[in-house]
This record gives structure tokens, sequence and C-alpha cells, in this order.
């Protein structure tokens, strides 16, 4: 395997979360207002336990629509995606590259003895792997 920079290297160290009680429309306004993805979830204790993508979000908007539902009401925890894939600090970005590629999720939360340290983006990872082309130059 290369070795490349680490995580750590491009990870934003205080992402955004939110509450996996909280509704889909207060998910979709931070997810606008922040130009974002995704956005990592949290339970009642700040532990992650799953990631809202856009995607996501166009699922549970068109759901309520269709079931004459409000976005209001439909929650965080009814449309993330709880198969977790989540990375350390320390982690090949060679490696966090590949796995997005192979899972199609955009991010990855960081997580370091348990607890969220920061939020990897495919966008980090494909900054963080040109600058490692360049300086391979």
């Amino acid at each position: 395997m290369v070795r490349t920079a680490a995580v750590s290297e491009c990870m934003h160290r205080s992402p955004l979360t939110i509450s996996e009680s909280a509704s889909i429309a207060q998910a979709v306004q931070i997810i606008v207002d922040n130009k974002l993805t995704g956005i990592t979830v949290i339970d009642e204790h700040g532990v992650v336990v799953g990631v809202l993508s856009e995607i996501d979000c166009l699922k549970a908007i068109l759901n309520s629509i269709y079931n004459d539902g409000d976005p209001d009401h439909r929650l965080v925890n009814e449309f993330m995606t709880t198969k977790l894939n989540t990375c350390t600090p320390s982690d090949s970005i060679v490696e966090v590259a590949q796995s997005m590629l192979e899972t199609q999720q955009r991010r990855r939360p960081v997580l370091e003895d348990g607890k969220l340290v920061g939020q990897v983006s495919s966008g980090n990872v494909l900054w963080a792997l040109m600058e490692y082309s360049r300086r391979k130059a």
C-alpha cells in the first residue's frame, strides 16, 4: 500500500451534527445552509448512531409529499443510514477513498476511542490525494 497522508491531515475537526430525534426539516435546513452533502447523527449521549445524506433527505421529503405528511413531523432516525462506515485520524486517505468508492458513501465520521473527533468528506479526501500527487511529482 502506498503511504499517503492520514485522515487527520484533511478532516474537519468540529463537524456539525444533528440529533436522531430532530425533524427532517431541521436537518435539511442545516444541510442546505451549510452546503453539506450530509450530516453525522448523534443520540442523546452524543454517541454517533448514523449519517443522514442529501439523498436520505430527498427520500424523506418525497415520502412525506406522497403520503400527505409533513417533514416537520418526520424524524431523522426514520431515514438516516445506520450502517456506519467510520475511520480514525490515523487511517490512510487512500484506504478511506477506496472504501468511499466501494460503499458509495461520501462522508465518514472520524472516531477516536469511540468519540467523534471529526468528519472527512470525499471532497476532503480528493483534495488530500491531489496534494499528495503534486508533492510526488
